[in-house]
């Protein structure tokens, strides 16, 4: 038996007991003005008791469960940062309630009984609101108060720092290497949505995208049980959006944090709306040995060229080297020299030629 079920029986048996109490001055009022009246005392009372019990039986639960389970629902899908706003808001409103109930008390009779909690409620509901709908605000405010500063004489909001992370990046799995070298500085945060989207991948009918959901969820678990980086599984959520990619832009916006990512798509969108995203395609970019035309290098030609006499060689990174007239050096490892460099968006491309032809 539920908890609405008990409350509407325990409703009905409330309501039926004042029903059977009241029925009588019910019967004797109306008596007064239908002298001749067809129902007994003992009828007026049954019936009274059956509505005022049939009453509690429907409304209890909307009066007792259901805002409870309502304010349950919002607590849950609230952040940390919008509770802690609102309860300092709540404080802070009914501290000003208090200061202002003893001069409203002076008032005339009336007014001075019914203002003061007037009062109470108006400035506890308008500090609430004040301070969750700037919630962001007040949290950057005391969060440059309250900012310590280390012995070498720098901030630390390193320690503070979160970072929400998308399926792309988890499914990517270099990940788990990145956090290794401790570039991350700071926390991974996981929402509910994106562990539910990695499951979804992982049941699916296609093998190839079942075998990348497998996959990060191993990453995932790697993450956690390494001690290098903190991975939190969060049930923060974001109400009334239901693309996952939507609800990271919202959820990042509300946490002040960045999106790791290696959605294209995501990364532009979120940019546009300001926030700040760390893309892993990005940084291994970055950091590719930097190779300049005329340097010298070793590779190994692995492959034939599209182009006629053309070979074709990969750096530690990935970086594809075309080599020209390398064919005839296929399975052996020369030296050669950087010819021309080209960037394009699949990545980058180095051409190059033997030194042996020179």
């Amino acid at each position: 038996m539920n908890a609405i079920i008990i409350s509407r029986i325990v409703g009905a048996i409330i309501l039926g007991i004042i029903g059977a109490f009241t029925g009588l001055p019910i019967y004797e009022y109306v008596s007064g003005f239908i002298p001749n009246l067809s129902l007994t005392q003992s009828a007026t009372i049954a019936i009274n008791t059956t509505v005022f019990a049939l009453i509690g039986f429907l409304i209890t639960p909307f009066i007792t469960i259901k805002p409870l389970q309502g304010l349950a629902k919002l607590f849950k899908k609230a952040t940390p940062q919008t509770l802690i706003s609102g309860l300092i808001g709540l404080m802070i409103g009914l501290i000003t309630a208090a200061i202002m109930a003893y001069p409203l008390s002076l008032l005339p009779k009336t007014l001075g009984q019914i203002l003061p909690f007037v009062g109470l409620v108006l400035f506890g509901y308008l500090g609430v609101v004040l301070f969750v709908t700037r919630q962001e605000d007040f949290m950057n405010l005391f969060r440059g108060m309250g900012s310590k500063v280390t012995k070498t004489g720098k901030s630390s909001p390193e320690s503070e720092r979160r970072i929400l992370v998308d399926t792309s990046a988890i499914i990517d799995g270099r990940i788990a290497d990145i956090a290794k070298t401790g570039f991350l500085g700071g926390s991974l945060i996981v929402p509910r949505f994106v562990l539910s989207e990695l499951q979804f991948v992982s049941d699916s009918a296609d093998s190839l995208r079942r075998q990348r959901g497998r996959r990060g969820l191993e990453v995932l678990a790697e993450l956690q049980e390494g001690k290098d980086v903190p991975v939190i599984i969060s049930d923060v959520d974001v109400e009334g959006v239901r693309e996952v990619d939507e609800r990271l832009i919202v959820l990042a916006q509300q946490l002040n944090c960045p999106i790791l990512t290696n959605d294209f798509n995501l990364n532009r969108v979120a940019e546009l709306q300001g926030i700040k995203i760390l893309n892993i395609n990005d940084l291994s970019n970055a950091v590719k040995v930097v190779l300049l035309p005329g340097e010298e290098f070793t590779i190994d030609v692995i492959q034939e060229g599209k182009e006629y006499q053309q070979g074709v060689g990969y750096l530690d990174d990935g970086t594809m080297v075309v080599i020209e007239n390398g064919q005839k050096y296929l399975e052996k490892t020369i030296l050669v020299t950087v010819t021309k460099i080209l960037q394009t968006s699949a990545g980058r491309m180095i051409f190059a030629k033997p030194i042996q032809d020179h």
